[in-house]
């Protein structure tokens, strides 16, 4: 079906962190900004709960499911991404630390397995105060009224502490206080001067523990509450539904762009499979690590030159779940918080700490390794804690025949009526199995040996984890460790059982390097080779974050656009261009470091 050829200005691919923030930073520059997002929107009040719900709430267009989790089984570890306007910010864990200064290795080789960081944390500092501006994080507020069930965030702390580690509260995308007043659950966020996309109102942090599943409150502070809606703001045109297929450089300059139209309204065939296209002097890649190294290596004949490097280093981050149970004394208060509240930080070699434990017979300063890890508390829906319940099969069978023999017992002997209260709240038991329990999220510097290509059209990873057991061994040893000072008892990821793992971080594929011979892109993002062509999420990380990953990538993806704005920009379409955005002020957008 033939359509009319547009041009713009930038066209993003991806509204995850890197994709929103370099959409907000060109679009505020004036430039004209097409943004495509596969999935759909999710404005609050709008994400799965019910089971009927959540059997559609998955991505998989060829079976007419365009839901929000995309889960991967690749051959030894299993990945959990997202798909909807705000990519990854939608089901994250709120956390934006930033990447450790020493962690940023620039000394190793370029061989299979070591990481070399281009740029440093002075190079991102100013752009990690820039995401913090935008995406305002608060502290969970241990301890104030309204907050203290949350037993777990001090005795995670408490514990990290007592093995002689650091331990705190990390900086979360949540609003927990509105309006500068203090922390209260479930009043009004003000909307900020770029208005709010969805239109829908928000209100703070009411403490159900669904941040991973989508906050139908609008209480987390994704990507479509914040540089999206600034975006639009500005005059970026954000497309649903569009998933960018072909990449074809165009001659004198710039991109043709090639996309189709996802139709969730059809039961089976849900893609118009009619390719339209697009061009644009700019191409900004930021469909995620699965998504842009796919795209990169789909295209790689029609983008010749590309670095050798494309589709290695791919880590996930040190990502590992662990379980603590049996924990003793009140409600660790699972279900009464964001998912993270603390986090356990293990030093790495790179930071020359003495390697001596702290007292009461505490574990050395580091993992068997030597690399660095993050451990963190977990949360989840109180429905969570039902299901754990449900699972204890032994006790809750003798739960049922005692209730049954009280109660054929009341009816043996006679009365006119029959007070049952305490029989039913026996019934259920005293809940000590989710009372005592959390998982542990640990992640860290796991060794970047995966390696990405495409056969059949279908994207592979092999050789990962494959070399990162002993890592793996030292994670699980901490968060034993840990469990054991909680006074619990730890218990690992059955797929761990199964030597496989799970990833919510995939990092790596199109990784930033020197030059050609070591990395896709350079420090800037640009492919090397490929003038106006850019990699901003997580396929550009040489190695693991090691914290979190989402801060960084968003701290990398502003320091990409402003560079990309700084120097002059190309004329190169001959096609109709869409219209500029008239400049409008933001006052809370706007800042010194914007072009």
């Amino acid at each position: 079906m033939a359509t009319k050829h547009e041009h713009a200005d930038v066209v993003v691919v991806g509204s995850g962190f890197g994709g929103s923030v370099t959409a907000l930073r060109f679009a505020a520059a004036g430039r004209s900004v097409i943004l495509m997002e596969r999935g759909k929107s999710y404005p609050p009040g709008s994400f799965a709960r019910t089971p009927s719900e959540m059997s559609n709430n998955f991505w998989d267009p060829s079976r007419g499911r365009h839901g929000l989790f995309d889960v991967w089984s690749f051959q030894d570890f299993e990945a959990v991404v997202s798909s909807g306007l705000g990519g990854g910010s939608l089901i994250y864990a709120n956390v934006l630390l930033r990447k450790d200064a020493k962690w940023f290795v620039r000394d190793a080789p370029a061989g299979e397995g070591y990481e070399s960081w281009p740029i440093t944390r002075a190079d991102l500092e100013p752009h990690y105060d820039a995401v913090e501006q935008m995406m305002t994080p608060q502290r969970f507020p241990q301890g104030r009224p309204g907050y203290e069930a949350a037993r777990r965030a001090d005795l995670l702390a408490q514990a990290g502490r007592a093995l002689g580690f650091t331990a705190d509260q990390p900086p979360l995308a949540v609003t927990f206080a509105a309006g500068g007043g203090p922390p209260t659950p479930g009043a009004p966020i003000p909307t900020p001067a770029y208005g709010n996309y969805h239109g829908k109102p928000r209100i703070t942090c009411v403490l159900c523990g669904e941040c991973d599943l989508g906050c139908n409150s609008g209480s987390k502070n994704t990507l479509d509450h914040t540089y999206l809606s600034a975006a639009k703001y500005h005059g970026a045109d954000i497309r649903t539904h569009h998933e960018v297929r072909t990449i074809t450089p165009r001659d004198g300059g710039g991109y043709a762009v090639g996309y189709v139209v996802h139709n969730p309204g059809t039961a089976r065939a849900t893609v118009d499979l009619s390719t339209r296209t697009v061009t644009c002097d700019k191409l900004v890649l930021a469909a995620g690590t699965f998504g842009t190294t796919y795209l990169l290596l789909r295209n790689r004949s029609a983008l010749p030159g590309m670095s050798r490097q494309l589709g290695r280093r791919f880590c996930g981050n040190g990502d590992l779940l662990g379980f603590v149970s049996d924990v003793p004394g009140l409600p660790l208060g699972s279900s009464r918080a964001p998912v993270i509240t603390s986090y356990v930080r293990v030093p790495d070699a790179l930071d020359h700490t003495a390697g001596s434990g702290g007292g009461n017979g505490a574990r050395p300063l580091s993992t068997a390794t030597g690399r660095g890890v993050y451990v963190e508390d977990a949360g989840y829906p109180t429905a969570v804690e039902w299901l754990v319940e449900a699972t204890q099969v032994h006790s809750t069978a003798h739960r049922v025949a005692r209730a049954a023999a009280a109660l054929l017992l009341s009816r043996l002997r006679w009365a006119p009526s029959r007070r049952i209260s305490s029989i039913v709240g026996n019934l259920l038991g005293q809940g000590e199995v989710s009372a005592g329990s959390m998982p542990l999220l640990g992640m860290g510097r796991d060794l970047p040996l995966g390696v990405m290509s495409v056969r059949g059209d279908y994207l592979q990873v092999e050789k990962y984890p494959a070399g990162n057991w002993p890592y793996f061994t030292g994670m699980r040893e901490v968060m034993e460790g840990l469990a054991e000072q909680l006074g619990g008892r730890f218990t690992d990821n059955p797929m761990t059982w199964l030597s496989r793992v799970v990833t919510v971080h995939p990092l790596g594929g199109a990784s930033m390097g020197d030059d050609v011979v070591s990395g896709v892109i350079d420090g800037y993002g640009e492919v090397f080779g490929h003038p106006g062509l850019y990699v901003a999420d997580g396929a550009a990380m040489p190695g693991p974050v090691g914290a979190n990953p989402s801060m960084t990538i968003a701290a990398f993806a502003d320091r990409l656009a402003e560079n990309a704005l700084s120097v002059p920009w190309p004329r190169t379409a001959s096609a109709p261009a869409l219209p500029r955005p008239a400049a409008r002020p933001t006052p809370s957008v706007k800042r010194a470091s914007m072009s």
